[in-house]
């Protein structure tokens, strides 16, 4: 007898869909079978079962430049997550000046602990002041030793921009201490040229956004950290790849056999960028920006064949308040809200148009995270992993909006969307924290889950 079975389900893994019933011991996956029988017992008939969805991108209460911060935080954030299925998500640690990554890290798990309501890990950020200290590099390993074993770094923005030298010196630390470098790129002084031209030009609507960040310079800043990654003998993820360009790029450092994953977006993947000229365009402002249907396209085609390996959200929201107003599209906040709608959207823009297999979907949104971010007990369905679960019915209809979501956001940039296929019933580590499609969970029961590389 176990204490949860999820019967009636056909169960989706990277390497096959088969119907299955899925037995529960405590917060552990216990069995995989036919006719199980549990204390408590879900049927998930005309459903998939997959293992629960990690995002491995999120900005959770952010400060950001301007005195803006991010709309939600852990509490919220975490619960729109449960509610869309995503069951693990991936946060970021920035160091201040003069602080210690060590200091910076237990401050931050000070303002997730206790207010999760899902499992949490961090990334650590090496900002500009860190780079330019050795004595800061040394202390990778410590920071390995307490759970965070990938690095964000930036191309672009002031305060956290590496150039070259900085970058090679980061990038080879975290190699020699088995980490994995999470990069921003895109040329942050060209792009900070462009934008200073198009304000002198009086060219300052939404639309100057993606003007002034144009494909090619991503492609160039994509193409030369990956070659300062090769010569730094590190491996390297590019985060949320925006344009054909970049593709191309990571694909050639692919084929020469470099150790280089890409991610992709919601946004990049249902949105373009004609969201500019509608009439509240400035609310579409992320970096990279929104890009052309033929960008678009070519995400879809290497998310399906394995030149990009994630689909993550970047989820970044800002209130439609904090959007509007600017006197000039470089004062907007930016980032988007994604993180409760991306299961779903991958599904129905993907799955159901034809786009990616039901095997690719988990892979991209489940599975590869774990595998990438050495999320030892997640992303897979069996025996002894972590009985984080999602029961998905592919006949549920969605119409997102604003009041829909549990995003603490007044708007959505996907509003009015229809979607097809929604979770049902959501477990994590074997509780059930959506039933239904309601969150019945309680804030402070998520964890924080150390990276186990090795």
């Amino acid at each position: 007898m176990m204490d949860v079975v999820i019967r009636n389900g056909t169960l989706i893994t990277p390497g096959g869909v088969f119907p299955a019933d899925l037995g529960l011991a405590g917060e552990r996956i216990a069995a995989l079978g036919e006719g199980l029988r549990g204390q408590v017992e879900l049927d998930a008939a005309g459903c998939y079962v997959l293992p629960g969805a990690i995002d491995p991108h999120v900005h959770l209460q952010m400060p950001t430049g301007g005195g803006y911060v991010s709309a939600d935080d852990f509490a919220s954030g975490t619960v729109a997550a449960a509610c869309g299925g995503t069951t693990t998500v991936i946060d970021f640690v920035a160091p201040g000046e003069g602080e210690s990554f060590l200091a910076a890290l237990a401050a931050r798990r000070a303002e997730a602990d206790g207010r999760v309501a899902v499992d949490y890990g961090l990334h650590m950020t090496i900002p500009t002041w860190h780079a330019d200290r050795s004595q800061a590099l040394n202390e990778l390993p410590e920071v390995v030793a307490a759970g965070v074993s990938s690095f964000k770094m930036y191309m672009a923005y002031d305060g956290f921009r590496l150039d070259d030298v900085q970058l090679y010196a980061a990038l080879r630390a975290v190699g020699a201490v088995g980490g994995l470098s999470v990069v921003h790129s895109e040329n942050g002084p060209l792009c900070e040229r462009l934008r200073a031209e198009a304000v002198a030009a009086g060219h300052t609507a939404p639309r100057n956004h993606a003007l002034t960040r144009p494909p090619r310079q991503e492609a160039e800043a994509v193409s030369r950290v990956a070659d300062i990654a090769a010569l730094a003998g590190a491996p390297l993820y590019v985060a949320h790849v925006s344009c054909a360009e970049a593709v191309a790029r990571l694909a050639a450092a692919r084929a020469r056999g470099e150790p280089v994953y890409g991610e992709t977006c919601p946004q990049y993947l249902a949105l373009t960028a004609g969201a500019f000229d509608g009439p509240h365009g400035e609310r579409f402002i992320c970096a990279p920006p929104l890009r052309s249907e033929a960008d678009q396209a070519a995400l879809w085609d290497a998310l399906a064949q394995g030149d990009l390996d994630v689909l993550s959200t970047d989820h970044c929201p800002f209130t439609a308040d904090e959007k509007a107003g600017h006197a000039d599209f470089t004062t907007v906040p930016g980032g988007l809200p994604s993180i409760e709608a991306r299961l779903s959207l991958a599904y129905s823009l993907g799955v159901r148009a034809g786009r990616l297999s039901l095997e690719r979907w988990v892979e991209v949104c489940c599975a590869a995270p774990a595998r990438l971010f050495a999320l030892a007990g997640k992303g897979c369905l069996a025996p002894g992993f972590d009985a984080d679960l999602v029961v998905f019915d592919p006949r549920t209809e969605v119409v997102l909006s604003a009041e829909r979501l549990h995003e603490q956001m007044d708007w959505t940039p996907y509003e009015g969307m229809r979607t097809q296929g929604w979770p049902r019933h959501v477990l994590s580590r074997g509780r059930v924290v959506v039933r239904d499609g309601a969150f019945v969970g309680s804030l402070g029961e998520g964890r924080f889950v150390p990276h186990k590389r090795g």
